[in-house]
């Protein structure tokens, strides 16, 4: 720009016109120049300006990127992923309130755990929910749940809320298989570990409930409300370890593409009705999952184990201690013949007889799943809890049998 300014200089000095006139241009000639050097400067500050604004911008998404990260890495292990991406999207999901809205509704629990907890170190205990955990969650998430509540060993998942799910119950399904397939992962590391082994059961049920935010204006969460989580609990805890048990709303919401095992009507405690529930194996159509674990083979033994028992739960609650002996038995089920019949899916607390005062003093649990039909009050009990020293009794009769 300067060297064609030159030019034009040295072109009008040597015009032939008056000295008045000469002057006269070159002077607009040097206020165009100016004009020109502080254009120039604009644009070179403007241009810089923009590169400025256009790293800052870039920045600043950069850091707004990595603040959002962090947010989810952070409330991501409070809040489930759907409730965090609705809030980060719509900050006035915040406001509080509900909804009713028809949802699936899954619990689990891992069975025998309070008595497997005192036995252990408070570190293992940790140790081992945190390992259970993992594997759980990443399954739950896989299929889009909602994971209201960790409380213990148990887990409340929603499938239906925040988002809406058309095929809500079979996804809940399928994730349940999944989940006590799972379990295998869970105890090769518990193994690896020295830990023991741990099973789980788990609970279905559709129903109309409130979701929303639900506490004050200093401290809420996103919360399910109503009788339909009470009445989910309770059909879990019909559950013997690797089993999931649905209500008939989830049987209908699911449609016929169930593998139903076996059902049974129950009454539970605060309900007027008995309430059927089905023992869900597996699942067609689109999700196409059926459980894997089976138990072993009852083995007849050589010689009957003596024992007594107590009912703690169902229709025949009583205080006093009855006689019975083990007739058959496998890893995790026994049969055994009682003074008497109980109801199926009472709750045993139980002793070994004709054993040394420590071992009998070592109560074991199991629940009544099955009248095997044959004469007698003859019964089939799945363990809930077995302390190892009843374990190792166990198997050696066991092994005396095999042999």
């Amino acid at each position: 720009m300067n060297a064609e300014l030159d030019r034009i200089r040295q072109s009008i000095e040597q015009l032939d016109i008056a000295n008045d006139e000469k002057k006269a241009m070159l002077q607009l000639l040097d206020e165009i120049e100016k004009e020109l050097k502080i254009l120039n400067f604009k644009v070179e500050r403007a241009l810089k300006d923009k590169y400025t604004l256009s790293t800052l911008l870039s920045r600043t998404s950069e850091d707004l990127e990595k603040s959002s990260e962090l947010l989810k890495k952070m409330f991501g292990r409070y809040l489930s992923t759907e409730v965090m991406n609705s809030l980060l999207e719509d900050p006035s999901a915040l406001e509080l309130g509900g909804e009713r809205r028809k949802v699936t509704i899954m619990i689990t629990d891992l069975r025998g755990f309070t008595a497997l907890s005192e036995r252990l170190k408070p570190e293992q205990v940790v140790q081992m929910l945190n390992s259970y955990f993992e594997v759980m969650v990443d399954v739950v998430l896989q299929y889009s749940g909602t994971i209201n509540e960790i409380i213990g060993d148990s887990l409340l998942v929603i499938f239906g809320a925040p988002q809406e799910m058309s095929d809500r119950a079979q996804r809940a399904i399928a994730c349940a298989i999944e989940m006590q397939n799972a379990m295998a992962k869970v105890n090769e590391h518990n193994r690896a570990q020295g830990l023991p082994e741990l099973e789980m059961g788990i609970g279905l049920n559709e129903t109309e409930v409130i979701v929303g935010n639900i506490g004050s204006s200093k401290r809420s969460k996103y919360a399910v409300v109503g009788s339909g989580v009470n009445m989910t609990s309770r059909i879990e805890s019909y559950t013997v370890g690797g089993q999931i048990l649905i209500s008939e709303s989830v049987r209908q919401e699911a449609g016929e593409i169930l593998r139903i095992d076996a059902q049974r009507d129950v009454l539970p405690k605060g309900a007027e009705t008995p309430l059927r529930i089905y023992e869900v194996g597996g699942i067609a159509g689109h999700y196409n999952r059926a459980l894997e674990a089976k138990d072993p083979a009852l083995v007849t033994l050589m010689r009957e184990i003596p024992l007594r028992y107590t009912v703690l739960e169902g229709t025949d609650v009583g205080e006093k201690e009855l006689e019975g002996s083990v007739v058959r038995l496998s890893k995790n089920c026994a049969e055994i013949t009682l003074r008497e019949p109980i109801s199926v899916l009472a709750n045993l607390r139980m002793n070994l007889g004709d054993v040394d005062e420590k071992l009998s003093a070592r109560d074991f649990y199991g629940k009544v799943i099955k009248r095997p039909g044959k004469k007698g009050a003859t019964q089939l009990i799945r363990f809930t809890s077995v302390p190892p020293e009843v374990d190792a009794y166990f198997q050696a009769h066991l092994k005396f049998a095999a042999s």
